[in-house]
């Protein structure tokens, strides 16, 4: 089984509720890969009998970070309509809420479509050269990234004077594309503070928001295939920033697209 596979693996409980676990193989600074619990409660969402419809939205609040071991995912439809479904998800550890989060969920239909966002013209994937450096966290070695623009600093020197960043990522191993894996896709983007200031600074994201646009033909024509990744900042301010970023896949497509706060000092 894939290393991702095992990490997002929720076992269903009498209550309803259900029993998830950390996984060393997702390991970050402090906690887990915040992409990892992330797709931890969307899958809890995709594998409950009740769904309806396929994601199209996807809210993470991290009130604080997992420790190593069992958790328990509560997740509920709080309305269903006809074709639409919104649901409620609570993590707890050892009798706390440590994570929220909402999920939208609806059964699509084929209206008129276009993507306004078109993809950043970039070398193929096999043109880019792989790799991040020595980065002492174990998630990244679960990813192969292939910056074109705006990698991780190598010298922490201050000199930093964009956000922006452009990379080929996929899973490694290479694994076909589906919700949740997009969802982990979606956070593996470095905090932009590093990339604007090429300073290491205390950080911790605070809320994620991911928009689901494809559907399950577009995910699975992108099969085990690169995602094209764009990520930047808009405002560094008074203790917080944000980071808005988009996900296509190698025909050009725009499969996601998400938002999120993240918290740091100095």
């Amino acid at each position: 089984m894939h290393d991702f596979d095992q990490a997002i693996a929720m076992e269903p409980q009498a209550d309803g509720t259900f029993i998830g676990h950390t996984s060393p193989a997702y390991a970050n600074m402090v906690g887990p890969f915040g992409g990892i619990s992330a797709a931890q409660m969307l899958n809890a969402v995709l594998v409950h009998p009740q769904r309806l419809g396929d994601p199209v939205s996807l809210t993470i609040n991290f009130a604080a970070a997992l420790a190593p071991g069992s958790f328990v995912v509560a997740a509920r439809a709080a309305r269903t309509n006809r074709s639409t479904q919104h649901w409620i998800i609570e993590v707890l550890q050892g009798g706390e809420t440590v994570l929220t989060g909402t999920v939208f969920t609806a059964q699509r239909r084929e209206t008129w479509s276009v993507d306004e966002d078109a993809m950043p013209i970039c070398p193929p994937p096999d043109q880019v050269p792989g790799g991040e450096g020595p980065i002492p966290m174990e998630w990244i070695k679960r990813y192969e990234m292939r910056p074109v623009a705006g990698a991780m600093p190598k010298v922490w020197d201050g000199s930093g004077d964009s956000s922006l960043t452009q990379l080929w990522v996929r899973d490694n191993p290479p694994r076909p594309l589906d919700f949740a894996s997009l969802t982990a896709l979606a956070d593996t983007f470095f905090p932009r503070v590093f990339v604007r200031r090429a300073t290491l600074v205390p950080i911790g994201t605070v809320t994620m928001t991911i928009y689901f646009h494809a559907d399950q033909s577009q995910l699975q024509a992108s099969g085990t295939g690169y995602l094209m990744g764009q990520a930047r900042a808009q405002a560094f301010r008074n203790g917080y920033f944000d980071h808005t970023a988009q996900l296509w896949n190698e025909a050009g497509v725009l499969l996601a697209t998400t938002h999120q706060v993240v918290y740091y000092k100095n």
